[in-house]
């Protein structure tokens, strides 16, 4: 499906999506349960719903119920009859995979090309530490992966510098052995905020997980309850990109709700923001920004923490006056694809400045003028979306390929932008 964006200006107010992030954890962490978990308001997207298939695969069972998923928990996971396709989901992948390493028999899990090209190795290498079984098919630390158990063993090392779900999974999956485990890292844990994310989940379902001075550590033997219910909170991820669309075409203003504080590092758009001289503010007790149209001026932003807000900044880089330098960035190249390879091709063609580094990302704005062009969502929802808002304030028609992957993590996006101005036609 293709998306037209035409230069629009935006108004009123929009709520931000669910958070993927948080969905995701919540049904597993219901599936660890024993009981009947609702896990209310969660953002029910293609990516969820692998999670979802998970967690049934298991042994559990997960209902939608007029918006609210229902979870009834395997507590320890059973052997799955058949292979689990986690789709596009990288974190349904890496955060089951701690699953499997619990069962007794081996869990064959695989999802679709793109998610077959990232890598997994070094949770493998941790699960067989552990006396488990994790093996790639093709031996290159990428799916289809066999993985079995029961994982044996307190502690275990793993590099941090790849991906924080690494970790996650091995927390979660901690907490339902019997001796419990401590995670230690061997390098800088990059997109940290994402384990502290974690952290705060588990302990919304009753479950205790520390930090360290090596790492982190979670006890054993532990109960997953958070009480027959659980709500997720919006998504500062999905929320970047309207709060990049007020800043760059809101002349009288727009609100952007569900933007409640939590321990999301992508919370960090509202700063990167600030910086840049948009005008904004945020009631943290309404969960609501409040942004315009400001003249903005480029920043340099670390996003060892927070990969995801990479395609919103190199956008807003390009409609900004000055260089946007976007640094600490090569792990982002490990999503769904390399973001920061196709944000600077697609600005490209749109008439931006870019200059390209393997660990960072340039964006001339002084240099750059937006223009329509037909550009490529690269089948990554996050590069579909920062595209779409580049052509808000590009000169002509912006032609997006593969719309359609928008339903990743957040399936109304257009119709949120029709919402609020934006001139959208779907083909």
């Amino acid at each position: 499906m293709d998306a037209e964006i035409a230069p629009s200006s935006v108004a009123g107010r929009v709520t931000a999506p669910p958070s993927k992030s948080y969905t995701h954890r919540a049904i597993l962490a219901a599936g660890y349960g024993e009981g009947e978990t609702r896990v209310e308001a969660p953002l029910v997207s293609a990516d969820t719903r692998a999670t979802a298939r998970a967690v049934r695969a298991f042994g559990g069972g997960v209902d939608l119920d007029d918006g609210t998923f229902v979870v009834r928990g395997f507590g320890n996971p059973e052997t799955p009859d058949d292979v689990i396709d986690c789709g596009n989901s990288g974190t349904t992948m890496r955060l089951v995979t701690g699953t499997a390493a619990l069962a007794d028999g081996l869990t064959v899990l695989t999802g679709d090309g793109s998610l077959r090209s990232r890598p997994h190795g070094p949770l493998l290498d941790a699960i067989e530490d552990l006396e488990g079984r994790a093996e790639s098919t093709r031996d290159n630390g990428r799916a289809p992966l066999v993985v079995g158990g029961p994982v044996a063993g307190e502690r275990v090392s793993i590099p941090g510098d790849v991906s924080s779900q690494f970790v996650t999974a091995l927390l979660m999956a901690g907490a339902r052995t019997e001796s419990g485990l401590a995670v230690d890292l061997e390098t800088e844990l990059k997109s940290a905020p994402y384990v502290e994310i974690t952290r705060e989940l588990l302990a919304d379902f009753g479950v205790e997980a520390e930090r360290t001075d090596e790492g982190f550590a979670v006890a054993g033997d532990q109960s997953y309850d958070p009480g027959g219910s659980y709500r997720v909170p919006g998504d500062f991820s999905s929320a970047s990109y309207l709060l990049a669309a007020g800043a760059l075409a809101a002349d009288d203003g727009l609100g952007v709700e569900g933007a409640y504080p939590t321990a999301q590092g992508d919370t960090a758009i509202v700063d990167h923001l600030e910086r840049m001289g948009a005008a904004l503010s945020w009631d943290r007790d309404s969960g609501t920004v409040s942004v315009e149209r400001s003249d903005l001026r480029g920043v340099e932003v670390d996003v060892g923490d927070t990969p995801d807000l990479l395609p919103t900044l190199a956008t807003l880089g390009a409609a900004a006056d000055g260089e946007t330098r976007i640094v600490n960035a090569e792990h982002v190249r490990y999503k769904e694809t390399d973001r920061v390879s196709a944000m600077a091709d697609e600005l490209e063609k749109m008439g931006a400045a870019v200059t390209e580094h393997r660990d960072s990302l340039t964006v001339h704005g002084g240099d750059s003028t937006l223009r329509g062009a037909r550009v490529d969502g690269r089948g990554d929802h996050r590069i579909v979306m920062a595209l779409a808002v580049a052509g808000l304030v590009a000169d002509g028609t912006t032609t997006i390929e593969g719309a359609e992957h928008v339903d990743v993590s957040f399936p109304d996006f257009f119709d949120a932008l029709r919402g609020i101005g934006v001139d959208v036609d779907l083909d």
